[in-house]
């Protein structure tokens, strides 16, 4: 009977302070492995094509491009160390230490506290472009995006830091009992900081974006107002933003859709205690890999720069000159 009860265990050797074992069905088990797996080798690969395509091609070193770029650093890391992670979740133990247990969520943060901030800066760069497209060039230059950039990791970092203070000082606190990984943050400032603030003002620079767009799109079509005396190229350059701001809002759809079940179960009052594997952590990281796929289906320039980084053309020399757009 004793035997039978240790090996319910997770450290048989602790038998007043170890979990019990809580085993999932074989069949389910391996199948939560194939998808996490597929999942996490697709976001990476495709997130990787494009670090590749925005780094190496000349063409796309823009302003927006920067913050896509830094957008699928993030994607990308999600891919190759938060979702490969989850996994061990499914586990009916956690045997990886208490430390290990606190990097596995503090490492998530940072990325995924990138990607918050890296919407909101793609929200206002897109905002910049549509509303005030004649300043655009002077206000979102390169140098300014690469230090936006900087700050946004930088502020990731901080923020999580703050954020697991109390775990990272004490790692294993909030366990019940060995083989136990939970970590407690403060529901109310992750919710604010994470959710409330950022995703108010992605919703109102976008509508904004979303207002002005149509109205020009109007003009454009009906030829009147002061489009008609702008030069064609103008009016090229007009819709080129405007589908520019229409891809990138797709971008932010998802984005909200994918992150807002998570954070609607902290603004209905449940208690943010992180233990296990849910379907709404499993939706956050899933939008690393959808990005790359918005991207393949309305950018061209992408399609293109897979298609030459798949054929090796880009080791060609000077293949960093193609033009792709």
């Amino acid at each position: 009977m004793q035997t039978l009860e240790e090996a319910e265990l997770c450290f048989p050797q602790l038998l007043n302070t170890s979990c019990k074992k809580h085993i999932h069905p074989q069949s389910e088990a391996m199948l939560i492995y194939i998808v996490l797996s597929s999942i996490s080798l697709l976001t990476v690969a495709l997130n990787l094509l494009v670090i590749i395509s925005i780094s190496h091609f000349r063409q796309l070193h823009t302003p927006t491009n920067l913050l896509l770029l830094s957008l699928a650093v993030s994607d990308f890391l999600v891919g190759l160390l938060v979702t490969p992670f989850q996994i061990l979740l499914t586990e009916p133990c956690w045997l990886l230490g208490d430390l290990v247990c606190v990097l596995y969520y503090f490492v998530p943060t940072i990325t995924l506290s990138a990607s918050v901030v890296n919407m909101v800066l793609i929200s206002v760069d897109r905002y910049v472009a549509i509303c005030d497209p004649l300043h655009y060039p002077t206000k979102i230059t390169a140098k300014r995006v690469q230090i936006l950039v900087f700050l946004c990791w930088g502020l990731s970092v901080f923020y999580s830091v703050v954020l697991f203070y109390d775990n990272l000082k004490q790692p294993g606190k909030y366990n019940s009992c060995y083989g136990e990984c939970v970590i407690n943050v403060i529901g109310v400032v992750d919710l604010i900081f994470s959710f409330i603030i950022p995703i108010s003002a992605i919703i109102i620079l976008y509508v904004r974006v979303f207002v002005v767009a149509v109205s020009q799109a109007r003009a454009m079509r009906s030829h009147i107002t002061a489009v008609t005396l702008k030069s064609s190229a103008t009016v090229m350059a007009k819709k080129s933003e405007i589908k520019a701001a229409r891809t990138l809002g797709v971008v932010v759809a998802v984005f909200l859709m994918c992150y807002c079940p998570y954070y609607c179960v902290s603004l209905s009052g449940y208690e943010l205690v992180i233990g296990s594997s849910t379907v709404a952590l499993f939706l956050i990281f899933s939008n690393s890999c959808l990005n790359p796929l918005i991207y393949a289906f309305f950018y061209p320039w992408f399609r293109k720069s897979v298609k030459l980084i798949v054929t090796l053309e880009i080791l060609q020399p000077h293949s960093c000159e193609a033009n792709i757009l």
